[in-house]
């Protein structure tokens, strides 16, 4: 048994560029509970117009092998993606595909991704309609917006912030995202997600709840709770949205 991961050991996989993740799993950790790091390298982080956020992508793709042996070595119990864009990449059969290659390299163990985990969430709440905002390009938010259409949402409005670089995302102010809440909010919409995981929303996102009076969904408070929840444990959480606490 290992000493400080006694209930479950999470790997966790990230882009290079990303300082958030970590952040949001350390402040979220139940106890016995260890997250484990590994980066894919990210050597241009430019993501100001479609192609280099395409490029991005395929830097991604191209070293997520790495990054998960490299994890693996520390012998996980389960496996939770980090990012956000390559896992609504291609709509709801890209998503499965991505989410059926990782199972496959990790030798069948139980992996949560950003995508399904904010279905999940969604689900939880029993909404259909809803505002979804991002820190990326139009072309990945076309993306976002076919993968929640494909299972079973209706997004009424897709806002993306156009961060200038990969890095640049977790420069996005919190002044900015409330401004962008409360844009994107309507009296039809019954639920906001927020995707992009070098994003900083966790906290926002619980106080958010209370003025917008509906269910704000993290996409890294999403993925830690169902990554916790597929572990098998029932750990609730407060300070960081009703679905920590709730579900």
């Amino acid at each position: 048994m290992d000493i400080t991961g006694y209930r479950a050991k999470v790997g966790v996989i990230v882009p290079s560029t990303n300082t958030v993740v970590e952040h949001d799993t350390a402040l979220l950790r139940p106890h016995g509970v260890t997250f484990h790091t590994g980066r894919m390298r990210i050597t241009d982080p430019r993501m100001d117009n479609n192609e280099n956020y395409e490029a991005l992508i395929m830097q991604i793709r191209g070293s997520i092998d790495e990054a998960l042996s490299d994890v693996m070595t520390a012998k996980p119990d389960v496996m939770m993606m980090g990012m956000s864009g390559e896992t609504f990449w291609g709509g709801a059969k890209g998503h499965d595909a991505f989410f059926e290659r990782v199972t496959n390299f990790t030798g069948g163990l139980q992996v949560t991704t950003g995508a399904g985990a904010c279905r999940a969430a969604l689900e939880a709440f029993g909404v259909k309609r809803i505002a979804v905002f991002s820190p990326y390009q139009p072309v990945a938010d076309v993306e976002v917006v076919k993968y929640f259409t494909e299972v079973g949402f209706e997004v009424e409005t897709m806002k993306g912030l156009k961060a200038p670089n990969a890095t640049a995302i977790a420069e996005i102010s919190p002044e900015q995202v409330i401004a962008t809440l409360k844009e994107i909010d309507s009296p039809s919409v019954q639920a906001i997600v927020q995707v992009g995981t070098n994003l900083s929303m966790v906290g926002i996102a619980d106080q958010a709840e209370h003025w917008l009076g509906k269910p704000v969904i993290s996409i890294n408070a999403a993925t830690i709770w169902q990554t916790m929840r597929k572990a098998g444990f029932t750990d609730t959480w407060g300070g960081a949205g009703r679905l920590l606490r709730e579900f």
